[in-house]
């Protein structure tokens, strides 16, 4: 099988998109597969990489936007177009597509090739969360024509199936994403780590990991700052970090950490917090259940299916999480629970291998092409096309 991949983001950017391309990549190299990558090129001072595994990458510009200024978002042009005729795939992946890969969709169409669409990223709750409601419609509409230009959208978690059929995106499936249980262990877990980051030995570790944004409402963990039993780490970087060391200057706060530091990090603390109601998924919850950390995360989102209640962690309701969280702490760090959690943690995620997710995810290109070979695409000549103003935006050559 050919396929192309179109990326809103991928190397040097490190996030959820460019993790799970990269694994995709990963599994189709392992099962013999074809593919290319279209992505945005790195940012200023950053080494761009020219394939993958053998795999193509084709950078197109990139233009900085103020709501993600940590990302280069790319520009669409009419390159999109081109290499997508060149390399000829049986099928198009859009990872998270929004603006390049709207432009990936579009192209999917004039050439005739399905194409499967992958919601990673809810631009529109971002968009209400910087208190710009106008934008967040403007962003559900954008949303619904380029998913609906695809033969099939899918998506991470049960709540957000539910919400993109609320605002109209049809022939949604569920997949989810996979976790490495082998980087991600409770054998990690580090004394010299814990003695640095708390030299008295005494207190209970509590972390966050992820991008420090107003969207990831780091600034909750605040009701813990200042206990006499609880440490706070903050592990990563981005536009909020200066605001959250002001507000918790007793916490410990790591910079954005890779590979086995990162593993040392999770499998160190004793309780993960993540406070952002706007996880389409949240793959760090998923990494901190690997590591065996019980994990708090807010009842929206993705956290839902990822957090049992009592089980491996507890979900808070978004408008008391502040309130409710130093008690929710408390009580997943007893003693005389803490370790059956921990354990119940790690079994939580045992089957979520990227192996398994991959594997599903070509049954579902399979899928798409065995509809295809049923039925033209004008099978799907109901949905909406992409509008004559957006099109030419997107690069592509209208007469």
């Amino acid at each position: 099988m050919r396929v192309a991949i179109v990326a809103e983001s991928f190397l040097p950017s490190i996030n959820g998109v460019t993790n799970s391309v990269l694994r995709v990549l990963e599994y189709l190299h392992r099962e013999g597969h074809e593919a290319m990558v279209i992505a945005p090129g790195a940012r200023e001072f950053q080494e761009e990489v020219g394939d993958y595994l053998g795999f193509d990458i084709v950078r197109v510009p990139t233009v900085r936007v103020p709501l993600i200024d940590s990302l280069p978002v790319g520009v669409p042009n009419a390159t999109v177009t081109d290499v997508l005729r060149e390399f000829d795939p049986d099928i198009i992946h859009l990872a998270s597509p929004f603006v390049l890969g709207a432009a990936g969709a579009f192209a999917a169409r004039q050439l005739r090739i399905p194409a499967i669409a992958l919601y990673q990223t809810d631009v529109a709750g971002f968009a209400s969360k910087y208190h710009l409601s106008p934008l967040a419609a403007a962003a559900w509409e954008w949303t619904r024509t380029i998913h609906n230009l695809c033969q099939m959208t899918l998506a991470p978690s049960s709540l957000t199936i539910s919400d993109l059929e609320r605002h109209g995106i049809q022939n949604i499936r569920h997949w989810g994403r996979g976790v490495d249980n082998i980087r991600f262990s409770p054998e990690k877990r580090s004394t010299e780590l814990r003695r640095r980051w708390d030299p008295s030995g005494r207190k209970r570790i509590v972390g966050f990991v992820g991008r420090l944004a107003a969207e990831k409402g780091v600034h909750r963990l605040a009701s813990l700052h200042g206990r006499s039993d609880i440490q706070l780490v903050i592990v990563g970087d981005g536009p909020s970090r200066h605001e959250l060391e002001s507000q918790m200057p007793n916490a410990v706060f790591t910079g954005a950490l890779s590979g086995e530091d990162l593993a040392a990090a999770y499998a160190s603390l004793d309780l993960f917090v993540h406070a952002g109601e706007f996880e389409t998924f949240c793959q760090a919850i998923q990494e901190a259940q690997a590591s065996g950390v019980p994990t708090i995360g807010p009842r929206a989102g993705g956290p839902v299916d990822l957090i049992q209640d009592r089980y491996n962690g507890l979900l808070l309701e978004v408008d008391r999480f502040s309130a409710d969280l130093p008690a929710a702490a408390e009580w997943l760090l007893r003693p005389e629970q803490h370790e059956q959690l921990r354990h119940n943690a790690r079994v939580s995620v045992q089957d979520k291998t990227w192996e398994s997710l991959c594997a599903k995810l070509v049954d579902y290109y399979d899928e798409v092409l065995a509809q295809n070979q049923q039925v033209p695409l004008t099978f799907f000549g109901q949905r909406p096309e992409l509008p004559l103003w957006a099109a030419k935006a997107l690069g592509a050559r209208v007469a």
